[in-house]
């Protein structure tokens, strides 16, 4: 594969709080705003606090989910007085880190969330994006802990809900397990350290370093499972199996247990062999997600630098 340049990576945005109730990324920036952090070397560094109304009482969201508000269609439709809160912050951010798909937008966007599942630390991106897919594979080979992984989600760009969607280059940052409303050292430690590591990448791309290429290792979604319901009352019959709880990225094979009913036997995956993460996921009970499932991916790097003037 052939080398790749790409032009400097000078504006970088770091989010948090993009759910009000997801703590890492709300005290990063918090503490990034203290030290008035706004640039490392030569790029230009943004930090932003998605949705402080959340923030400030400690919800995920007033409305709506502002992470599914970034598709073109809602981001170019009118807003109005009874817009949803989260819809009108989406255009601010769009605005301030975008537009989506312009010239004008950020180089680079980091959002940071937080699971309550035990997914370790994720980057998590759309589409084959060279420069995510660089950062995660540097991050990966120099991080103090472990595991890192890559999650791809296979959707088009235009319909791509999220808020790193904005930026020319980003991803989310899926860290766990932490609860909603907590802030944990260690997780929090991991962000610091995953952020100063892609800082020292940035600067080394922007100084005229070539990363080599390679073979790196992603999960690609495939489909979402529900909890077993009751018919009638569409209530949750079953909690997540003991020996599945906790078990993200563990491979699953049909026969495995994968829910507890409250009464009765134990609920048998029947598909393909898959991988589960964001299993138990607290807030994807309202969208009546148990967990998602994905098959393992490789994918080859191109050698990319920077492009010289």
């Amino acid at each position: 594969m052939e080398q790749v340049s790409f032009p400097p990576l000078s504006r970088v945005a770091i989010c948090g709080g993009t759910h009000g109730n997801e703590m890492t990324g709300v005290y990063v920036v918090r503490e990034m705003k203290k030290k008035k952090v706004d640039k490392v070397g030569c790029v230009s560094v943004m930090t932003v606090l998605s949705n402080p109304e959340a923030v400030n009482v400690c919800r995920r969201y007033m409305e709506t989910d502002l992470n599914r508000c970034f598709p073109d269609a809602l981001l170019s439709a009118p807003l109005t007085a009874s817009s949803p809160h989260e819809m009108k912050r989406a255009h601010e951010l769009n605005a301030l880190l975008g537009p989506k798909g312009s010239p004008q937008a950020v180089n680079l966007l980091c959002d940071i969330h937080n699971t309550t599942a035990n997914m370790g630390i994720c980057f998590i991106f759309y589409r084959f994006d060279w420069i995510a897919l660089h950062l995660f594979k540097y991050v990966q080979s120099k991080t103090s802990f472990g595991p890192v992984r890559a999650i791809q989600f296979d959707t088009p760009l235009s319909e791509a809900y999220s808020l790193e969607s904005v930026a020319k280059h980003g991803f989310a940052l899926e860290v766990g397990p932490q609860p909603t409303g907590v802030v944990r050292a260690d997780i929090y430690n991991m962000v610091t350290e995953t952020l100063d590591l892609i800082m020292e990448w940035l600067e080394q791309f922007n100084s005229g370093s070539v990363f080599e290429g390679g073979e790196v290792e992603a999960f690609r979604k495939t489909q979402s499972l529900d909890y077993p319901r009751d018919p009638t009352t569409d209530e949750i019959t079953a909690a997540i199996h003991p020996q599945l709880q906790d078990k993200d990225f563990k491979l699953l094979r049909a026969g495995d247990p994968i829910f507890w009913p409250f009464t009765g036997e134990a609920v048998k995956y029947e598909g393909e062999e898959a991988y589960p993460f964001f299993v138990n996921e607290c807030a994807y009970y309202e969208k009546k997600v148990a967990f998602h499932l994905a098959r393992k991916i490789s994918i080859s790097l191109p050698s990319i630098s920077v492009k010289k003037n």
